[in-house]
């Protein structure tokens, strides 16, 4: 991903539509997670891992109230590739910190109870490599969440920008994260209410021949920010009750690393 595209999303992940209502609908499928297993997600005794934390927006979701981010014998770590962006999340305090690519995490096998990677997978040429790196330091009867943009038909010159290798179909994603090696719990289409708005959106400047003067992040400015955000919002509170909504801009996926398995180191 180009460094300048890092740069914007450090500037507006704390309040950009996108970035709010996909930690809305991250925390609702996580919270029901935790409610069926009787644990708070935000539970000190928890190892976490943020698998492509950039620079570090999530984290603070994953810590919980009160959570200190590498403290105790739980914590939340992060790992990316981009050392602006890590410095970023060590400036917000961040210390469980480094650098490291899917491509071979620096965990002994089984170390966390729960691994995220929200919006990565798309970004590494052998997905299904990336996802058994992450589920091996998964311990088993942990769990591994994931996010992607969703239908190759969306894509477009932001898919460039950003640095993806693909986008999914929900069936396709819950098919990789079985081939890796996990138990799919659920998996939902999310920003379900925007879809037709987005496609249009997109179909009409590449059927136009318009490059984008600017990211999707730049362009929204703070009325429609504040507006956007509202949709993302009771998604997760549709997504938090339980259902799996049929459509969507991006995907979200639950899995469980099974219990006595082993998972060998994905790429190489």
């Amino acid at each position: 991903m180009e460094r300048r595209v890092y740069q914007q999303m450090e500037a507006v992940e704390d309040h950009h539509w996108w970035f709010v209502g996909r930690r809305a609908v991250i925390g609702a499928v996580l919270d029901r997670a935790a409610a069926a297993a009787g644990r708070p997600v935000g539970d000190r005794r928890m190892r976490v891992l943020d698998a492509g934390c950039g620079s570090g927006g999530n984290l603070g979701l994953y810590a919980g109230p009160g959570g200190v981010v590498g403290a105790g014998p739980g914590g939340v770590f992060g790992v990316d590739t981009d050392t602006g962006a890590l410095g970023q999340a060590r400036r917000r305090g961040y210390r469980g910190v480094a650098v490291a690519s899917l491509a071979a995490l620096a965990f002994p096998d089984g170390t966390f109870d729960l691994v995220a990677a929200t919006d990565v997978v798309e970004h590494v040429e052998d997905d299904l490599g990336a996802l058994r790196e992450l589920l091996r330091v998964t311990r088993p009867g942990g769990h591994l969440v994931v996010t992607v943009p969703a239908y190759q038909w969306l894509w477009s010159d932001s898919d460039v920008q950003l640095g993806h290798h693909r986008r999914y179909t929900r069936p396709q994603l819950a098919r990789r994260c079985r081939a890796a090696g996990a138990e799919v719990i659920r998996a939902s289409y999310f920003n379900t209410t925007l879809l037709p708005a987005i496609a249009v959106a997109r179909t009409l400047r590449q059927r136009r021949g318009q490059a984008m003067a600017a990211t999707e992040l730049e362009a929204t400015g703070p009325l429609a920010n504040r507006l956007l955000r509202l949709p993302m919002v009771g998604e997760a509170r549709l997504v938090g009750a339980g259902a799996n909504l049929p459509a969507g801009v991006s995907i979200i996926c639950l899995c469980r690393k099974p219990a006595g398995a082993v998972v060998a180191a994905g790429v190489r």
